[in-house]
């Protein structure tokens, strides 16, 4: 114990003597490829060693500064970029200049990676903007191999979180030396103690992560991304010329080094992301490790298989371009060290190689973390199917499915039975919130115009010695005090452990809670923990391990209200008057003014006000009247543990001595209306969630409830 305490006592005693040391510069020599590139020839007297002619070559490595930008979420990374892209003179049209999702604009969060080039001082610094959500990490872990430094975001009230361990613990894997950027210093609870504290639980994390000696002397600067400037020394309001980003652009040049790459070797390129254009085709973005790339040029991808290097196709470079401020901007040429983006081949993708046709050797490719949960994607078969979309049939969702696997390798798609497909994601997120790149993938589909039916995510399972293993996370949780006994009430009952608890520096009556809890027992509990919180509570989560299996959930959530009228053991409905025929029904007789009725499968209805009115004391309904329904769908939740068969579209019985009218006006409570997140985290194992570009119905599996009683009398996985 003594030792870390020793090392953090040196490490504060030697961190205000924050030296500026700058890195060793590397210029390789140029590739005689482009000679047009090079400097006028001098003498022999004027080359050599003593000459201080600065090499000017757009393509020098030492002028190359590649960064990653990392952070837990809302830490205030994307609001750091736009005033670096300002102070570095670039036109930002708008707030989070760099989200250019429109999930990421309306949620307020960074989805997918993206890179932009800003100058500064003679060189050049490729900037990359990541995730800060652990669901994204194969982002993040897509990025790190490109860059040689990185800047750690930490908000200075909150201190590092869940996810600030996850980021970090990447990039320490990958060799870097992250710069610590406490942000958020202006604000008024933050002091200059707590920012030593924060600082202090930074070295410890850096050290539990198991953090070199270089590393572990890491600069620290104090900043304000939303009013715009940064500092090397702890301050909340720094004079006028001092505001701004300078001293943080200082830093990068001097502490991040330059890529050692040679530009003499043959061209090769490792493909870390990919989009696609109308005209283009495919556009790759990657890394250059070595050579020189002309607009042109003969190229083309490799891919490393069980049986080795396999060619995949050979192309020309059609296009080259970069990424300046906001804009994309043609080269003519790259080289190695920097982040290019191509255009001319049809088949690489992520992970792939592109290199000269000579070159006949694969770059490795990034590890990720294997997927932890699942889904099923399948065809929308309720009778409500085909009335909002235009995609609907199996292969066209097949075929969105396997697109979007290419350009997120995160995700895994296997083709099920039936037209369906099993999707498999690191999180919850990765697949159905609207944060996620894929859902992301739910939402988007939705957007396009795709109807689909999707399962509820389950998580995967290991087995090691004849043991079964479920994926943990590490939950970070801060909630008001009163607060604090619902919340791990919730979580009990989802096999949650507590690991640590106290109150929140700087924030009377605030709580921190720190728990370890399997993904099974998270998903869906957000929108739980925001109702117990009354929506003041803040709860983070990153993938920790596998562990053994904790054992089934306790009770989560009550049965159901399935639209559904019963019949009798006959299969026969009541007689009714004719007048009161709903739905699709199947007139079997007529005898004396009455009409006997059978029930059909899949019928449907509009619900009425008539009919909910009696169903409110029944439970919590997430239905309207004037909705669609039909037998199988979910129209609410039971205020008891077993499912309940209700009938929404009852209408009002009318006769010559009664009125429409003259009954008490009807009254009913707002339903509970889910959004695709809740929606997905809220469905059992049975149900189903019916997805379409205008509404999203939850349903069961089975729509027929004779159907559903035999299903349910099957043991179950």
């Amino acid at each position: 114990m003594a030792g870390p305490m020793l090392l953090r006592s040196l490490w504060s005693a030697g961190r205000k003597s924050y030296s500026a040391s700058p890195t060793s510069t590397f210029r390789p020599f140029l590739s005689a490829r482009a000679p047009f590139l090079l400097p006028r020839a001098f003498s022999s007297a004027s080359a050599a060693p003593t000459a201080t002619a600065p090499i000017h070559s757009a393509l020098d490595p030492s002028r190359l500064r590649n960064v990653a930008v990392i952070a837990h979420v809302d830490h205030g990374k994307t609001t750091l970029m736009d005033r670096l892209l300002r102070q570095c003179g670039a036109d930002i049209p708008h707030e989070r200049a760099m989200d250019s999702n429109s999930l990421e604009r309306e949620r307020g969060i960074t989805i997918a990676s993206k890179v932009t080039s800003i100058s500064w001082k003679d060189n050049e610094l490729n900037m990359v903007d990541t995730p800060g959500h652990a669901d994204f990490g194969g982002e993040v872990e897509l990025v790190v191999g490109m860059v040689e430094g990185a800047i750690l975001v930490v908000d200075a009230g909150e201190g590092p979180l869940a996810q600030t361990k996850f980021v970090l613990a990447k990039a320490l894997k990958y060799g870097l030396h992250p710069i610590l950027l406490l942000n958020k210093v202006d604000r008024p609870a933050v002091s200059e103690e707590r920012c030593n504290e924060v600082e202090s639980l930074v070295f410890d994390l850096f050290a539990n992560l198991g953090a070199t000696e270089e590393q572990l002397d890491f600069p620290v600067l104090y900043a304000s991304a939303k009013e715009g400037w940064a500092s090397t020394m702890f301050t909340k309001d720094p004079p006028v010329d001092a505001r701004n980003m300078t001293q943080l652009l200082d830093a990068i040049i001097r502490h991040v080094p330059s890529p050692t790459a040679s530009i003499d070797a043959p061209f090769q390129m490792l493909v870390s992301m990919m989009e696609r254009d109308f005209y283009l085709g495919r556009i790759l973005t990657g890394r250059i490790s070595s050579g020189i790339i002309l607009v042109g040029d003969r190229v083309h991808g490799l891919r490393i298989k069980d049986s080795g290097v396999e060619k995949i196709e050979e192309g020309k470079v059609v296009k080259l371009m970069k990424k300046k401020g906001t804009s994309m901007v043609p080269v003519d040429s790259a080289g190695a060290g920097d982040i290019i983006s191509m255009a001319g081949l049809a088949s690489p993708s992520i992970g792939h190689t592109v290199a000269n046709v000579e070159v006949m050797t694969a770059l490795p490719t990034v590890d990720l973390d294997p997927p932890t949960i699942s889904m099923t994607f399948g065809v929308n078969d309720s009778p409500l199917a085909g009335r909002d979309g235009t995609h609907l049939t199996g292969g066209k969702i097949g075929d969105r499915l396997l697109a979007e696997a290419e350009t997120n390798l995160a995700i895994n798609v296997l083709p099920g039975l039936s037209e369906s497909y099993e999707v498999q994601g690191r999180g919850e997120l990765q697949l159905v919130s609207m944060f996620g790149k894929t859902g992301i993938l739910i939402e988007n589909m939705r957007r396009e115009g795709f109807e689909l039916s999707v399962s509820p995510p389950k998580v995967m399972y290991k087995t090691e010695d004849a043991q079964k293993l479920e994926p943990i996370e590490e939950v970070t949780i801060e909630v008001n005090e009163e607060h604090v006994g619902l919340v791990m009430e919730a979580l009990s009952h989802r096999r949650a452990e507590v690991i640590d608890m106290g109150p929140v520096a700087g924030n009377v009556g605030r709580t921190r809670l720190s728990l370890t809890c399997p993904s099974r027992g998270l998903v869906g509990y957000r929108s739980v923990f925001s109702s117990d919180t009354r929506g003041t509570g803040f709860m983070h989560r990153a993938f920790l391990t596998y562990e053994k299996y904790r054992g089934a959930l306790g009770n989560v959530r009550k049965g159901v209200l399935v639209c559904g009228v019963k019949a009798n053991a006959h299969g026969w409905m009541w007689m009714i008057p004719m007048a009161m025929t709903i739905g699709r029904q199947s007139l079997l007789s007529v005898y004396a003014g009455v009409v006997v009725v059978k029930k059909v499968s899949m019928g449907y209805g509009t619900i009425t006000a008539h009919a909910l009115m009696s169903l409110e004391a029944r439970g919590t309904l997430f239905v309207s009247p004037g909705m669609e329904a039909y037998d199988g769908m979910i129209v609410g939740e039971h205020s008891r543990d077993s499912d309940l068969d209700v009938n929404p579209v009852r209408s009002k019985e009318l006769s010559n001595m009664r009125s429409a009218g003259k009954d008490e006006n009807v009254k009913l409570s707002p339903p509970r209306l889910m959004t695709l997140e809740e929606a997905i985290g809220y469905v059992a194992s049975d149900e189903l969630i019916e997805v379409t570009p205008k509404a999203i119905r939850l349903r069961k599996k089975y729509l027929d409830v004779n159907k559903r009683k035999s299903m349910s009398k099957k043991p179950k996985d």
